[in-house]
Formats: structure tokens, C-alpha cells, sequence
């Protein structure tokens, strides 16, 4: 490839070098964190990744400032600067509307940018990356790691080339860390590191309403995979792919099964399609799926009627779907006595079942015949076909709500782990046998009501 590189100028006067390759809609990668463009762009590894990218995309990738081509001097370590560089880029070259994929300690830059400039970003990827530096990992490891890059960068540089990618060969590690000494010092990549465990971008992720793509490897030693995890259920347009590996960076490993889920995301129509390598018939990555279900639906047919039950269970389905559309639900099937939703976000899903049984019980306060629904919910990845959901994870939410008594939310360990900290109040009902499921299941109880 022969990039073409120009210089965008900040309001403040920094240089920041970009490069562009290819033909298309353009797409700007952000730099991981402190190596050079020009050394991702020309090693064969890198230099391969992108020029598929490059086939069906304008790519476009830049150095921070403070690294690479791009002023040296850097004296603003803040994320807003890291901001300030991407906003100079995408409006140094003019660029009215593109894609963008934010990276490993720039990834939190591109969520506040799809957040500020949703009318200027058509998809958000975001590779192997977090919202909350402080949960990166445990202090003394940040304190051990900060301290020896600003005494040792010759050893620091290959250490953290090894953590990010574990496995790659000597003469590849050795290369990497050379690359990042050129391109930083070591007091620069401790106040860099600093920074990324000081960002916390999470309250801006409701606010980003673009469609997103997540993409983690699993065995990740940099930047754990959980973060991605929780990172997708609170973005409200978000879908996971995890990825198998240990490599953070994308273009090391099975780089293709990182490229089919860019096509396939960025895929622009059959002709792309046909490029990308086999699709996957996976619903798209982690999400999370509740079912209701109407108490006594059969004997409240025999009891009423045919006409007057339906007018009840034509009640139940106003509030459930009511409570859908406010919580950004969506509703795979009604299954007869109750209805079947996905989310993108746990946090979401729990949300819209306290709303749905907040609405029965006040619905029931003054109705003549009261409504009483279980709800039950878990979270994986699942199959889709024909706009339905199948699998285990579809499986095991359904088998969980017939377990809920009713006015009861019951979920999986799962959604309560992708909603840890977000304030919601569990108890814990032990291991329970589910018809079909070999070994017992972890379940928790929701609280939505005071108790009194």
C-alpha cells in the first residue's frame, strides 16, 4: 500500500498526521494507543488487515498527538485532546459523513465522539475496548506498570507488547516494541497509561444512539472481556461479537474472523456481502431476552369466555409492548399467554420488566380482573433465523420464567453480572433444576416493589 499522508492542525496549533488508503466510503480507525500509523500500515500484518479493509473503504488512520508523525511535544494528556485530535482529522478532511472504529485506549475518544456527533457517523466499531479505565485492572498492577515505563521503557516496551500480544514471535515483539520507542518516550506512555486509568466515559453511553459493533477477543490480557460485555449492554444500539484469542490488537491472529464482522457490519449491499468471508448465522453477539407469561390463561378462558379473555390478555399485551417501546425492546413473538423480547442492553431488560410489572400492578388496583404475569430473563448469544431467536440462551430464559411465580422477575446469573453495579436490587434464589437443563442454575429475584 502507499498511503497518502497530510497534516490537519488543531485549533491550537498541533500537527496531527493522517493517512488514507484505498477507494469508498471512508472509515477512520483510531490509533490503539502509542504506535505509529506508518508502522501499522506498513508491516505485513498490519499492512494486510488494511489493505482488505481498504478494498471496499477509504481508510483513514492517524497518530495521536505526542506519538509518530504528529507533534512530538505533548503536554495535554486528557481525553478531551484525544478528542480534539479526531475532530481535527475528520474535519480537516472534510469529511461530512463516515464510519468510525475506535481501538484498545482510544476506544473511550470514539464513544464520546459518536455521542457529540451522531449526525456525522453512520456505524460505530468499537475493538477491544472500555468506558471505565479504573476497572482495566487491580492498583498495584497499574502502579508496577506505570513505574517501570518510566524507569526501564527498553524492558516496559516489550512487556507491554507481550500483554497486548501474547504469542506472536520474537522477531514480531521485537519489533513492535522498537516501533513504540521511536514513536514515544517512556515518561509520555506513563502519563498515557495514567490517563487511561483516570477515563470514565459510561454516562455518555446512552447518548450514543448510532449503531454499534463490538468486537473482543476472549482471552484478552490487555483489556478484559467483560468491559466489551458491559459496554454492549448499556450502549443502546449495540451488539457484541467475541472473538476466540488473546490478541488485543485485530490485525494478529484470525484477523479474518475480524474482517468478516466489519464487512458484515459495514457491508454495503451483495457485492460486499460476496467479499466478506462466510457469514455467521449468529444473531449478532450478546443479547438479552425476557419472556412474560400470563397467569391462568386457559382457565381464565374457561371462566370468561373467549370475548372477555381476549380483551384481558389484549390488555397484557398493550402494557408489555408499551413498556418495550420506552425501554428499546424488541418483541420476537407472542407465544399465546405471554410475549417473547430481546435487548441490546441487560440493563435495559430489567428496566422494562420492573416497568411491565409496575404497570400490571397498578393496572390491577382498580381492574375487575387483575392481571398477574411472570417474567423471566437471560442473556447469550443466539441464533436468528426467519426474524426469531432460537438456542439455549432462548431456551433457558423461557424455562426461567416458568419457574417465576407471578408479579415475580426471575433472571439468570448472567444479567445480573451485566448489570452489576447499575443499582438494581437482587436476592438470591439458589441453584434451581430447569426442566431440559443437565445441570442446575444459578437464579436471582429481582425487587421492584418495596417490601412492607
Amino acid at each position: 500500500m502507499q498511503p497518502q499522508i497530510r497534516f490537519c492542525t488543531t485549533s491550537q496549533g498541533v500537527r496531527i498526521a493522517c493517512a488514507s488508503v484505498g477507494q469508498g466510503p471512508p472509515l477512520i480507525t483510531t490509533p490503539s494507543n502509542w504506535e505509529s500509523m506508518t508502522f501499522v500500515l506498513q508491516n505485513r500484518v498490519g499492512g494486510r488487515f488494511y489493505e482488505v479493509l481498504a478494498k471496499r473503504h477509504t481508510v483513514i488512520r492517524y497518530d495521536r498527538r505526542g506519538v509518530g508523525l504528529s507533534d512530538r511535544e505533548r503536554t495535554d494528556f486528557t481525553l478531551q485532546a484525544d478528542l480534539e485530535d479526531l475532530e481535527t482529522v475528520a474535519d480537516g478532511l472534510a469529511l461530512r459523513r463516515f464510519a468510525l472504529m475506535g481501538s484498545f485506549h482510544l476506544g473511550p475518544a470514539a464513544i464520546v465522539y459518536a455521542a457529540r456527533h451522531a449526525d456525522r457517523i453512520s456505524r460505530l466499531i468499537l475493538y477491544g475496548t472500555y468506558a471505565c479505565g479504573r476497572m482495566l485492572t487491580r492498583e498495584d498492577v497499574k502502579t508496577s506498570l506505570t513505574s517501570m515505563v518510566r524507569a526501564h521503557w527498553g524492558i516496559a516496551s516489550r512487556t507491554l507488547a507481550a500483554i497486548a500480544a501474547p504469542g506472536i514471535g520474537d522477531e514480531m515483539l521485537q519489533a513492535i516494541a522498537s516501533a513504540a520507542r521511536e514513536s514515544a518516550t517512556g515518561e509520555m506512555v506513563a502519563k498515557l497509561l495514567e490517563m487511561a486509568y483516570a477515563t470514565d466515559v459510561v454516562e455518555l453511553l446512552p447518548e450514543v444512539k448510532v449503531p454499534t459493533l463490538v468486537l473482543h477477543r476472549r482471552g484478552d490480557r490487555a483489556i478484559p472481556f467483560r468491559l466489551s460485555r458491559e459496554l454492549t449492554s448499556v450502549l443502546p444500539a449495540a451488539r457484541l461479537v467475541a472473538l476466540e484469542g488473546t490478541i488485543n490488537w485485530p490485525w494478529f491472529g484470525d484477523s479474518d474472523s475480524v474482517l468478516r464482522a466489519i464487512y458484515e457490519f459495514l457491508g454495503e449491499g451483495e457485492e460486499a456481502a460476496a467479499a466478506a468471508p462466510e457469514p455467521s448465522r449468529q444473531a449478532g453477539g450478546l443479547v438479552t431476552i425476557l419472556f412474560t407469561d400470563m397467569e391462568g390463561s386457559t382457565s381464565l378462558t374457561q371462566r370468561l369466555g373467549d370475548a372477555e379473555a381476549q380483551e384481558v390478555l389484549r390488555t397484557h399485551n398493550t402494557i408489555v409492548r408499551d413498556a418495550l417501546r420506552a425501554h428499546s425492546g424488541s418483541e420476537i413473538k407472542h407465544t399465546g399467554d405471554g410475549i417473547m423480547a430481546s435487548f441490546a442492553s441487560a440493563s435495559r431488560a430489567l428496566e422494562c420488566a420492573i416497568a411491565m410489572q409496575t404497570a400490571f400492578a397498578e393496572h390491577n388496583e382498580s381492574a375487575g380482573e387483575p392481571i398477574r404475569v411472570r417474567i423471566g430473563l437471560n442473556a447469550g448469544e443466539p441464533i436468528a433465523e426467519e426474524k426469531d431467536l432460537f438456542g439455549t440462551a432462548v431456551q433457558l430464559a423461557a424455562r426461567i420464567c416458568a419457574h417465576a411465580e407471578p408479579t415475580q422477575i426471575l433472571t439468570s446469573d448472567l444479567v445480573k453480572g451485566l448489570a452489576a453495579g447499575k443499582g438494581f436490587l437482587f436476592s438470591d434464589r439458589g441453584d434451581v433444576a430447569l426442566r431440559g437443563f443437565e445441570d442446575p442454575v444459578r437464579l436471582y429475584e429481582v425487587r421492584w416493589r418495596e417490601e412492607g
